[in-house]
């Protein structure tokens, strides 16, 4: 099994890398299906031109490179422990290499491991097959944005616009559509969702995910669940959501249902969802060497690109914002702007949002932009260098975001997904926007950092350190502006109307 290891680490690389062809088909068809010169069509660019940038810079997708989870299927008799052994030393390299962002926690501490090697990272799940010369490794990438959008439901019960739902195939739809809603674009949609039927709460969700190992072209065996998937894929496209949740057409691209047995006193609906960056590959190996023998979810021939143009097609009409931005200038912004911003920014998500209500701030954040993103980052000759720079969902410092406004004097908040009705207020009291860039283009925001100036807290780990950055023409959408008004919470109501008019029965 010499070359078990560098198999791996070249899965790894093509996963977090590029995406499978099904992927790829599903956001060809939805950039063909938005309305365009919109705000999602906007975003469907920008995904596009950054898939594209990922494949040739061999560069992460997204700077949330997730959970690495493996599915593996070995003969009968090889050696799972050494297999196991060289599959991390793969992770620990893929990290070094900046192929995977380190994202191994200590959940007591807080501590980051700094290669991904920790208690339960990464997942590994073994299973033994009939064939003997062949071994099968199925990888995920799954990032914690989608992840924390995942939901599981105990049958029957109420639903908000929806009513109740019982333990029958429509109150498995209901469940399914509220899932859906629920997420909106804080899991960086459009989105894909594996769905579980039964089991017990821990197999529902591990059966779940396992639906994401399925291509999103696939039809299911069930014809029942073929409906339902089907169903499902038309309902939530009429929901507005939209990518990003900017509103629009296209708010899923795959639904899966699988269904386990169950104990008769449970009614689980499990839900896994993962975003357009949807990382899922795999390969065959020989089981002798190790050696790569064909890949899984992908073509011999290379993908075409994605991108018909440059990502953010300029209208003249973007706004340009040079940091430290003036309270004047956050005070002439209307939601719906597009900004390009120049100048000097800082990076701050969880950990720095929580030592930033308790300390002192290491830098003078007057009139700064704040951006919520963990970025990968290298060190070549003693210098830091960030190659990929995506924004993490911002929902998450909403309990700390208004007082940090206004403590630090902070004039623009940059993340995703948007934040709540606490933050909106602040953003009005303290003259200041809320920026939405998009989810999971961690290659397009990178190419707009042209130095790192320096970095404050890195104790906290990579991902959660302040980095000091200067860029170029980093575009976003202003969804939360100084005079109260939200986006986020204009699509929320929407979708929520539209959600009750699919509470009516649907059999299948």
């Amino acid at each position: 099994m010499s070359l078990f290891q560098d198999s791996i680490l070249e899965l790894i690389t093509e996963t977090s890398t590029n995406l499978p062809p099904d992927v790829r088909r599903a956001m060809a068809d939805g950039l063909q299906a938005e309305t365009p010169a919109t705000q999602a069509s906007q975003a469907l660019n920008v995904i596009a031109t950054n898939i594209d940038m990922a494949t040739e810079d061999e560069g992460p997708i997204c700077q949330d490179t997730g959970m690495p989870t493996f599915k593996i299927r070995t003969p009968v008799g090889t050696n799972q422990l050494v297999l196991r052994r060289d599959l991390r030393q793969a992770i620990a390299e893929a990290t070094r290499r900046g192929k995977l962002r380190p994202n191994s926690v200590d959940s007591l501490t807080g501590t980051n491991s700094g290669d991904n090697l920790g208690a339960g990272t990464p997942i590994v799940h073994f299973e033994q097959w009939e064939n003997e010369e062949e071994i099968e490794i199925k990888l995920i990438l799954k990032g914690g944005g989608c992840e924390n959008k995942n939901i599981q439901y105990s049958v029957p019960c109420e639903l908000p616009h929806l009513g109740r739902a019982d333990r029958t195939l429509d109150g498995v739809r209901k469940c399914i559509l509220h899932a859906v809603w629920q997420a909106q674009g804080q899991g960086c949609s459009a989105g894909a969702i594996g769905v579980c039927i039964g089991g017990d709460r821990t197999s529902g969700y591990t059966h779940a995910k396992e639906q994401l190992f399925r291509t999103l072209d696939d039809t299911n065996p069930d014809p029942q669940l073929a409906a339902l998937e089907d169903y499902i894929m038309k309902a939530g496209n009429t929901l507005g959501i939209g990518t990003m949740g900017f509103g629009g057409q296209v708010t899923l691209i795959g639904c899966k249902v699988g269904v386990l047995n169950r104990l008769p006193a449970c009614f689980f609906v499990s839900v896994a969802y993962d975003c357009w960056a949807f990382r899922r590959l795999g390969v065959i190996l020989d089981a002798r060497t190790g050696a790569l023998k064909r890949w899984l979810y992908k073509e011999d021939k290379p993908a075409a690109p994605m991108a018909a143009g440059e990502g953010f097609p300029r209208t003249g009409r973007e706004v340009r914002l040079e940091a430290p931005i003036s309270s004047e200038k956050v005070r002439g912004l209307r939601m719906g702007d597009v900004v390009l911003i120049s100048g000097e920014i800082y990076t701050g998500r969880d950990a720095v949002h929580a030592y930033l209500m308790k300390n002192d701030a290491p830098v003078k954040l007057q009139g700064s932009v704040l951006y919520h993103c963990g970025p990968v980052v290298l060190k070549d000759n003693g210098h830091y260098r960030i190659t990929a720079a995506g924004p993490t969902t911002s929902i998450r410092e909403e309990p700390y975001q208004a007082d940090i406004i206004e403590r630090f004097g902070i004039r623009a908040v940059m993340g995703k997904g948007g934040m709540g009705s606490r933050t909106l207020a602040g953003l009005k009291t303290s003259g200041a926007v809320y920026l939405n860039a998009i989810g999971g283009a961690a290659q397009y925001y990178s190419r707009c950092i042209e130095e790192v100036k320096g970095v404050h807290l890195l104790e906290f780990g990579i991902p959660e350190a302040m980095w000091h950055l200067r860029v170029k023409d980093l575009p976003a959408i202003v969804t939360m502006d100084s005079h109260g008004n939200s986006l986020h919470a204009d699509v929320h109501n929407a979708s929520s109307i539209l959600l009750s008019k699919l509470a009516e029965p649907v059999f299948f």
